[in-house]
């Protein structure tokens, strides 16, 4: 099964349109997707951080929110999009 973290912030307009789309996608596509707030706590924030490596070529050079990563493909996914994309990329095989 395909494992997944999506990376939040709590008042983040962008985010609360993707957080029902990870719902969505894991009730759809079985595909597991950790949800984890970074604008309020420390621990999480970094953890984003440390993904830096990952997240920074796939979005454009920053770390912002929201953002989905494959960290066993080693792969993230960025920003505002419509469903069809996140599934998409969300089913890749690397």
């Amino acid at each position: 099964m395909t494992s997944l973290t999506m990376f939040y912030g709590r008042e983040c307009p962008h985010c609360h349109v993707m957080l029902p789309l990870a719902d969505k996608l894991s009730k759809e596509e079985k595909i597991k997707v950790e949800k984890v707030e970074v604008w309020h706590d420390q621990k999480n924030a970094d953890r984003m951080r440390a993904l830096r490596n990952v997240i920074e070529p796939a979005c454009g050079g920053s770390l912002g929110v929201p953002v989905f990563v494959d960290e066993k493909n080693k792969r993230a996914f960025c920003g505002e999009q419509p469903y069809t994309e996140l599934k998409k990329w969300a089913k890749l095989k690397s």
